[in-house]
């Protein structure tokens, strides 16, 4: 079974045409995206130094207490999305800006392993010919989740990435960004969608239709 003939990729829920089934099949998609985005940042920035005496409130696995409004606002409209920022303490770290670096990363590597990992079960699936189309919604949205990390504006990685890896932004400026960026993102994404215009699409969507397949073995 292909990817083709269950989901589009990436997933827009369309309000005249969408199903319960691929409503309900989405929003755990999401979860399970933003819950292991947001987790693997809080292993990383953990395992590199950042240690709190909380720590129950970054490693909690509670998909619900890393949704953002904003972001999940964002995965309805346009597919994509982001979780609530997580705050890590460059600080703690010993090198302040590789680690930042590695722990934001952390977030879409883990949703390609997560992907990857669903793909095996389609794998199975397919093999004693059960329907696979929930894991084949997850391994959508983990992909594209972590393919359009790649904008290079907070709350997504890249952003994150840019103003760490560009010394000589103010440090004014760089909370600017991080406090615009979210509305930024999530403006493009609806007028991308009203006008049908491309701004996003054109450049990621190949690239997640391409390693959703790869993974799903279609």
């Amino acid at each position: 079974m292909s990817m083709a003939t269950s989901w589009p990729v990436p997933f827009i829920l369309e309000p005249g045409t969408f199903a319960v089934d691929a409503v309900v099949s989405f929003c755990v998609s999401v979860l399970v995206a933003i819950t292991i985005n947001a987790e693997a940042q809080a292993f990383m920035s953990n395992f590199l130094g950042d240690r709190r005496p909380g720590a129950r409130d970054r490693l909690h696995f509670n998909a619900f207490l890393h949704l953002d409004i904003l972001g999940s606002i964002c995965y309805l409209v346009a597919g994509f999305g982001w979780g609530r920022n997580f705050d890590i303490d460059a600080g703690k770290f010993e090198y302040p800006r590789l680690y930042m670096v590695l722990s934001r990363v952390a977030g879409p590597v883990a949703n390609l392993l997560m992907a990857s990992i669903f793909g095996s079960i389609v794998m199975l699936f397919n093999i004693f010919q059960y329907d696979p189309r929930v894991f084949l919604m997850v391994i959508g949205v983990n992909v594209t989740t972590a393919i359009y990390n790649l904008i290079p504006v907070p709350p997504m990685a890249m952003g994150y990435l840019v103003c760490e890896l560009i010394p000589q932004i103010d440090e004014r400026i760089r909370a600017l960004t991080v406090q615009i960026g979210p509305f930024l993102v999530l403006a493009l994404a609806l007028l991308e969608r009203v006008t049908h215009h491309g701004i996003f699409s054109p450049y990621f969507d190949p690239i997640i239709r391409a390693i959703s397949n790869f993974i799903a073995g279609s």
